[in-house]
């Protein structure tokens, strides 16, 4: 195939879009998905519902980055830190970001539609949230805990695609999500506090300091790990879980007193990025604590 053909065929760059979007942190937030969706269906559910529920996270997970990096394209440019991302360097235009958005919300609807009426109905709202979510840093220091609660949606989501109904016990899985997902998220806005402070966007680091950030986050992933636990006991689930639990939760201590708020620089060791093993954990007890 010509160089010339090659350009013009969109199907060339799916990896690109794929790298650009991060795919693999979706690991981060889909086993709190289908951690939602063994608990609302006490066990497996069917398989026709597990395989619509990965198919509108994947399509709501990537519909949220592509708006993510085109409403932050310029800040993204100026920063040194994303300079280097696909729309920065123009290896992604604007217009190519919008035909992905358009899919992959074409395809979180059309999951939705597939499992049940509540799940269709709130289709669009969990839709502009995690588009309009991307605003937030523009006019409040709380983006980090917004962000945070769009995440969360993918347990609640699962839920509702499960039993057709929002319960409390996933009002509680998703707030564990959402202070844990947001602790990460204050962490991961330390690595840009000096741009933030610079550019006039807003962040919790930037708001209250580096140091205060770092104890937030504690604070978050301690109320996050104490909901967890309530959620088990709550459920009844058997002592698998709690294995799940203890194992994530010692991995939540080691990460936070690993990092330093000296030493930014461990923002971006290779040991950061493992914290979808939190999730993963959780899912599989959790798993064997429904199945055994």
């Amino acid at each position: 195939m010509s160089t010339l053909a090659t350009a013009r065929n969109p199907f060339t760059k799916v990896p690109m879009y794929l790298n650009a979007i991060r795919v693999w942190e979706s690991l981060y937030a889909l086993p709190f998905a289908y951690m939602g969706m063994v608990l609302a269906a006490d066990g497996w559910p069917a398989w026709s519902t597990f395989i619509w529920i990965t198919v509108a996270m994947a399509g709501a997970r990537t519909l949220a980055m592509s708006a993510n990096r085109l409403i932050h394209r310029r800040e993204d440019a100026a920063n040194p830190r994303t300079a280097n991302r696909h729309l920065p360097r123009g290896m992604l235009s604007p217009r190519e970001v919008i035909v992905m958005m358009v899919i992959s919300a074409t395809v979180f609807f059309l999951a939705a539609s597939q499992l049940n009426t509540l799940t269709l109905v709130l289709a669009p709202i969990a839709a502009a949230y995690v588009v309009l979510y991307s605003y937030a840093k523009y006019y409040t220091w709380a983006c980090n805990l917004i962000l945070g609660w769009g995440l969360a949606i993918a347990p609640a989501g699962a839920w509702i695609a499960v039993t057709g109904t929002l319960e409390p016990e996933a009002v509680l899985l998703a707030f564990a999500v959402a202070t844990w997902a947001g602790g990460f998220d204050v962490l991961y806005s330390c690595a840009d506090y000096d741009f933030d402070r610079d550019y006039g966007v807003n962040s919790i680091p930037k708001r209250f300091g580096i140091r205060a950030a770092f104890n937030i986050t504690r604070g978050l992933h301690l109320v996050s790990a104490l909901s967890l636990l309530v959620l088990g006991y709550w459920l009844e689930l058997n002592f698998y879980y709690y294995i799940g639990w203890g194992f994530a939760a010692a991995l939540l201590v080691v990460e936070n007193f690993y990092l330093n708020e000296n030493d930014l620089t461990k923002l971006h060791a290779p040991f950061f990025k493992f914290n979808s093993s939190v999730s993963m954990a959780h899912l599989i007890f959790t798993i064997l604590a429904l199945v055994l």
